[in-house]
């Protein structure tokens, strides 16, 4: 009588790690998230520079004048782009490698929790970055022509310099998860589940303006918002990129990867 052998069975791999192999899928091409919004920026930069250059050159030079011209830059919103961006990625990310991530053994959850991860650590990488980068603007008075770039007025320039990564670090998360939600919508319903939800989308924000309007509460919006401030309405935006996060993982849970 011969003896049977059982078939071995492979020990499960730990969550960190099954998480980690879903961060370095998303990492595997840094010049999409690193690389080209280094060169757009630069190129970005280097446009206001001279513009701030010509609009400081042609204005007088009395010590009135620069403080103005030095606080009319600060309503610059040439970064604003590369928040914008951060959604692009967090939508190719969806699309292109969710199905990737399924066939090499990875659970929804797991590529969830990866992507959730990545989307957070690269917001606060580039939150520090921002801030750094607005440090040096200010050593060097606004890039020697007292520009604004990365002091924008939208982050509250006043607030000290902790509150103000809170501020791009919200609005980072806000557009990483936006995307997010948005991916998630192509993959399980391609273009029609996205013409469809920016249709209610678009309804809903014309009835919400609309009975704003109606019930005379636009200074009651103003006032919340005024009494909020920088701090609180940014916080108020991780209540909305939680539901946005919340909503990409119940939509993915029943998607199905399509080539």
């Amino acid at each position: 009588m011969s003896a049977t052998t059982l078939p071995t069975v492979a020990a499960p791999r730990p969550l960190t790690r099954r998480v980690g192999n879903v961060v370095r899928l998303h990492l595997a091409n840094p010049f999409t998230i690193l690389g080209t919004p280094v060169i757009v920026l630069g190129l970005i930069f280097a446009v206001n520079w001279m513009i701030w250059w010509i609009i400081r050159t042609a204005a007088p030079a009395d010590p009135q004048s620069v403080a103005d011209v030095s606080a009319g830059f600060q309503y610059s919103g040439a970064t604003l782009w590369i928040f914008v961006y951060m959604m692009v990625v967090a939508i190719m990310a969806m699309n292109l490698t969710f199905s990737f991530a399924l066939g090499f053994s990875s659970t929804r959850r797991d590529f969830l929790l990866g992507s959730g991860l990545t989307f957070v650590a690269l917001a606060a990488f580039y939150a520090v970055a921002y801030i750094a980068l607005a440090a040096i603007e200010t050593w060097t008075g606004g890039w020697g022509v007292g520009g604004a770039m990365f002091n924008s007025i939208y982050f509250g320039v006043d607030e000290p310099w902790w509150l103000r990564l809170f501020h791009v670090f919200a609005l980072f998360l806000f557009f990483f998860a936006a995307g997010s939600a948005f991916g998630s919508m192509y993959v399980r319903w391609k273009a029609r589940g996205l013409i469809l939800f920016f249709s209610l989308l678009s309804i809903a924000i014309m009835a919400a303006v609309a009975l704003i309007t109606v019930t005379d509460s636009w200074a009651g919006v103003g006032e919340f918002f005024g009494a909020a401030g920088f701090t609180g309405s940014y916080a108020l935006s991780l209540v909305v990129s939680l539901i946005a996060g919340l909503a990409a993982y119940l939509i993915l849970r029943r998607a199905t990867p399509r080539n």
